[in-house]
């Protein structure tokens, strides 16, 4: 197992979107944001210490605007971005 960080869905999404994630090993210290296009963090949906294993959130954005969004996650040995579109 790698670290993979996977496209959201459903891509485009209103209002919710669900991410996926999986850690091939325990982390000490994972965080999965979400910015906006200006490179502002809008969302944290993460911020803690792991253990290995396949991960799901679920990030409500009722009251984001419109737009395209980037999402990282990011450990130690790992960072990965990809964009999703939330369309009202």
């Amino acid at each position: 197992v790698d670290y993979m960080l996977f496209q959201n869905y459903p891509n485009p999404f209103n209002p919710s979107t669900t991410i996926e994630f999986s850690l091939p090993e325990d982390v000490a210290n994972a965080k999965l944001s979400i910015y906006n296009a200006l490179g502002e963090k809008v969302a944290e949906l993460v911020n803690s210490s792991l253990p290995a294993g396949s991960y799901q959130y679920q990030w409500n954005a009722a009251d984001i605007a419109t737009g395209m969004y980037i999402y990282e996650l990011r450990t130690e040995k790992y960072v990965s971005v990809r964009k999703m579109v939330l369309v009202k």
